[in-house]
């Protein structure tokens, strides 16, 4: 069964699909503009790993949300029940209580971008980049580490070209406040690194065709991102996976959206 949806399918927000579709929507973006882009660029998955921490121990809960995940140590708190020797024989009493201490525990993340470069110097010329919940939460090192990698991009003179299709998490700085929408593509040509390029993507509208800019005076290929989420659902038979009478993940959609899709997964 195709996606019912004629843009993004919210429900591939859910976390137990989310990482197969962002390789699988990098892998396929690569290939939809290899053919394009020839004979004078590649274009190439760059993959990384981003660092989520997971905490051992008891912590505050997460931020409403927060996707992130704690898995708490088994008996927290005790009674201490050894004792201390120490020199000369003496035997000490042991301290009245054990814990333990909140310890942060790396959990590797591997993040998938799509990369144009020059052919015969392979200089990179545009960098394409799905936002993953990861990168999206703010206060962590993958945050930090995404928005680094953006500014040093922009500053480099690289085309930026940033897709995110995830409702939550913190959005691309903007000077002004960005529609009140599910998606966004973002788009810093290497001739204006000052503006941002939007398009706001709506729930119940098919996603436009988006340039991809390459170098002067090559013209711009042309991403159909659309085309690319419905075929990656096709094939991966996501429509096994997901089940259409229960909600879609959070944050709630606007009232408006959520009577729209109420009624068409009734009929999906």
């Amino acid at each position: 069964m195709p996606s019912p949806f004629p843009g993004m399918n919210p429900y591939l927000e859910r976390a137990n699909i989310w990482e197969d579709f962002h390789q699988s929507l990098a892998s396929e973006i690569r290939d939809q503009l290899a053919g394009q882009i020839e004979p004078n660029y590649y274009a190439a998955l760059s993959p990384r790993l981003a660092y989520d921490e997971v905490y051992i121990g008891e912590i505050p809960p997460p931020a409403p949300n927060s996707p992130r995940s704690f898995v708490p140590d088994v008996g927290i708190v005790e009674q201490a029940t050894w004792q201390w020797q120490i020199r000369g024989g003496v035997v000490l009493d042991p301290a009245p209580l054990r814990d333990t201490i909140p310890m942060p525990h790396d959990t590797p993340t591997k993040l998938w971008a799509i990369e144009l470069r020059t052919v015969d110097m392979g200089i990179l010329v545009t960098s394409i980049e799905i936002l993953s919940p990861i990168n999206k939460r703010l206060g962590t090192a993958a945050f930090d580490a995404y928005h680094a990698k953006r500014t040093e991009l922009i500053r480099a003179g690289v085309n930026l070209l940033e897709i995110d299709l995830l409702r939550a998490g913190k959005r691309f700085p903007t000077q002004h406040p960005l529609p009140n929408v599910p998606y966004f593509v973002f788009l810093s040509r290497q001739q204006t690194p000052d503006q941002i390029y939007i398009w706001p993507l709506n729930l119940r509208e098919r996603i436009p065709l988006l340039p991809v800019p390459l170098r002067d005076p090559d013209p711009d290929a042309v991403l159909d991102l659309g085309k690319a989420i419905h075929d990656i659902y096709d094939r991966a038979r996501y429509s096994r996976r997901i089940n259409y009478t229960e909600p879609p993940p959070k944050p709630d959609f606007s009232p408006d959206d959520q009577r729209w899709l109420a009624a068409l997964t009734t009929s999906a």
